[in-house]
This record gives structure tokens, sequence and C-alpha cells, in this order.
């Protein structure tokens, strides 16, 4: 990073850099993130996308962890809303499928979605991307833990990681066989949530 990038008219011009990658890969993939198209959406001369990122992998990785960022933000967000109550296993599928797979009835909200899982296969390819995605995995699961705790469930961070895989590959095939991802996630997890995260008999804290 140049100097210039670290004064505030430099950080606000990465800033709107990064939020126009982060847009245009939500809307079409790592194929439309280029400089030319990067810099039209944030109202910048293409210049601006060499000058304050090395290339073009270290403004998609910067992208990526922008999006994974608030994608963390939303959901903890939802968890923290959530009451504190014993739920059976169609009630937390429903919520957690809620919590896990966005409406994609709405324009634009099913590329989103692909978007995720296209973010999570890129870094196999992209070792840059690697420990963002790594983390932002950890974080998710994290949130998830407490959102099945809210339900008054015996919680392992391990068995939730095991219950979004099973979620995560049940979401990709309904999207590639055209069928509703989120259907997909809370029939997985009403299969699942009674081996991997039982009810807890003690005392719900309120």
């Amino acid at each position: 990073m140049t100097a210039a990038a670290v004064t505030p008219k430099g950080e606000r011009r990465r800033y709107a850099l990064v939020s126009a990658a982060a847009e245009l890969l939500a809307e079409g993939g790592f194929e439309a993130v280029r400089h030319r198209a990067v810099a039209q959406r944030a109202g910048l001369p293409l210049a601006s996308t060499t000058y304050y990122f090395s290339s073009l992998d270290d403004l998609i990785a910067r992208a990526v962890e922008h999006i994974g960022m608030i994608e963390v933000a939303q959901l903890r967000a939802r968890v923290n809303a959530l009451s504190r109550r014993r739920r059976g296993p169609e009630t937390t599928a429903e919520v957690l499928a809620e919590l896990l797979v966005e409406d994609v009835s709405g324009p634009g909200l099913a590329d989103q979605l692909i978007s995720r899982y296209e973010r999570l296969t890129a870094c196999t390819r992209l070792p840059a991307l690697r420990e963002t995605m790594c983390r932002n995995m950890r974080q998710r699961a994290e949130a998830v833990a407490e959102a099945i705790e809210r339900s008054g469930r015996s919680v392992h961070i391990e068995l939730v990681r095991t219950l979004l895989c099973a979620v995560d590959g049940s979401v990709v095939s309904a999207l590639v066989e055209g069928r509703d991802p989120r259907t997909a996630a809370q029939q997985t997890v009403v299969e699942l949530i009674e081996v991997l995260a039982p009810i807890d008999n003690r005392p719900v804290p309120i």
C-alpha cells in the first residue's frame, strides 16, 4: 500500500474500490471483478485500482473479506435478536434455515447466495483467500452455535460445523437442481438437529 493510500482521501478511495469490487463479486462472480469495471462502479480513474492495490487478486481478496464481514455482522445481529426458548426440531430448522439462507425470490438474491459458495470454492485456487474464508466459516459456525444454544439445545462447535457442511451441501444441490434452497436447508436441519444438537434439559437461561 502506498503512503497516499493511508491518508483520509486514500482510505476513502480504497474503501470505495473494495465496496465496488464486493458489489460486482456478489452480482456476477469473480469474472465480473475487473480493473475497469471496479473503477467505473466506484466512480474513480482506472489507474486507481493499481495505485491502491498490488494486483487484481489483492483487490479481490479485500472484496471477499469485506463481504464476509458484512455477512457475519448481519448473521450475528439476527442471532442476537433471537429469543431464548426451547424449540422442537421443526421450529429450530425453520429458524436456522432463515438465518443461513436468504430469501432468493427477490432480484439478485439468488446471485448473492451463489456468490457465497463461489467464494468458498475459490479459496482452493487462490491461497490469498484461504485465511479470510476460514475465519469467515469459523465466525459463521460460532453464530449458529449461539442460535442453537438459544433454542435450548446442547452445542458442540465441531458438530455445528458438521451441520453447516450438510446444510451447505443441500443448498448447493438445490441451486443446481432448481429447487428452493431454504426448503432444502430446513429439511437437512430437521433430519440432523436431534442427533447433532439434542435438547439440553438444563434450565434455559433468560
